[in-house]
């Protein structure tokens, strides 16, 4: 049995410049980023590289059209290595563009094309979220299908990793919070998984006690405490990143590609309506496995003393929303119709992620959790 696996190698820089001191731009370097980013922390530094901007092809997350239409413009050049510079759906695009990429990127998700790899690629996340820089995951939405679909295979790992601190500074308060949730459920869900061995619970309890230490001093200190923490914040997404890599996400995640495809919800986002929900779930399915530990965890987090007697994980979800509100799914645009379809669907396409769910959820139980979101 595989207990762990570390592909790419990583490096720390505490500033943008110290990594380009550290590896020269060459002019056959491809940046993939956003425009504010190269404005502010590459185009100073010199240098003249290629670059293409994320926002000229479409917002939100990754969509097989952006990631085609990228490729389209890039058949007109020629390029080395690339350096995707940016959030979650930069490195996810990123990694794409690194294969050989038939006429439609939608054949790649769907098992229709065979990856081969063609460009070494850098990742340098400039969120503390996805953990999408140390795994082979890349997740896009097939617009023709109205569907979201992940790849993992060997071929999209990136080569090297760069974390830099630095650009989460630029980021706004609810973009860093949607982003810093993902890395905790990120953390969570691989602790649960039933893939989890002694190494990734490592990784995993790593990023929970860092990342709720930081929220404990946001709610002592206000919201810009977290500019304190933004090194601690990155490196526990990375090693999040690292869990979940190999233990793998289960329903958090499942559930949330449903509104994150049909109406644009930032992944983060998504998985924080879903996140509280599951886990009232697990526990109350099986209390005595391992989410007993996570819960003695969240208890000492919290501050529970042993006397306390009420749910855990409603006080765990109260810690929260006094970080960031949910809102209710119909907010987003849900009909109460879709509670039957977005169920349907999360089971008819996401079992890759759901085998790896703490405890078996019946297809009913997925239906509720939308209703009682709804």
């Amino acid at each position: 049995m595989q207990t762990l696996k570390l592909v790419p190698v990583i490096h720390y820089f505490d500033t943008v410049k110290e990594w380009i001191e550290a590896f020269p731009i060459v002019d056959s370097d491809l940046f993939v980023t956003n425009k504010w980013l190269y404005e502010q922390y590459l185009k100073p530094l010199g240098g003249n590289p290629q670059v293409i901007f994320q926002e000229e092809y479409g917002e939100g997350e990754p969509t097989d059209e952006m990631i085609d239409a990228m490729h389209k413009d890039l058949k007109r050049t020629e390029y080395g290595r690339i350096a995707a510079f940016g959030g979650g759906t930069i490195l996810d695009i990123c990694k794409v563009l690194s294969l050989n990429i038939p006429d439609r990127s939608e054949d790649l998700f769907t098992g229709k094309a065979e990856p081969k790899k063609m460009k070494q690629l850098v990742a340098v996340p400039t969120t503390c979220g996805t953990g999408s820089e140390v795994t082979n995951v890349a997740i896009s939405s097939l617009k023709g299908l109205g569907i979201k679909k992940g790849i993992a295979v060997e071929e999209t790992f990136a080569e090297r990793v760069v974390l830099i601190p630095e650009p989460l500074r630029g980021l706004p308060y609810k973009a860093f919070m949607m982003s810093s949730l993902d890395a905790l459920i990120h953390a969570v869900e691989s602790f649960l998984s039933p893939k989890a061995s002694f190494f990734t619970d490592m990784f995993a309890k790593k990023a929970i006690w860092t990342i709720m230490h930081g929220y404990k001093g946001m709610l002592e200190f206000g919201e810009e405490a977290r500019f304190g923490y933004m090194k601690e914040f990155l490196m526990a997404a990375t090693s999040a990143g690292i869990a979940f890599g190999n233990a793998g996400c289960g329903a958090v995640h499942a559930l949330s590609y449903s509104i994150g495809g049909a109406f644009h919800v930032p992944h983060g986002e998504a998985n924080y309506q879903f996140f509280a929900a599951v886990m009232k779930l697990y526990a109350k399915k099986a209390p005595n496995g391992k989410i007993r530990e996570l819960t003695k965890m969240l208890s000492e987090m919290l501050n529970l003393d042993a006397t306390y007697s009420g749910p855990v994980y409603d006080e765990f979800d109260t810690f929260l929303d006094r970080l960031i509100a949910k809102k209710p799914l119909r907010e987003y645009g849900m009909t109460e119709a879709q509670i039957d379809e977005f169920a349907e669907s999360t089971v008819a396409n996401q079992q890759r992620l759901l085998v790896n769910n703490y405890v078996f959820l019946e297809d009913g139980e997925y239906r509720a959790i939308f209703a009682d979101l709804y």
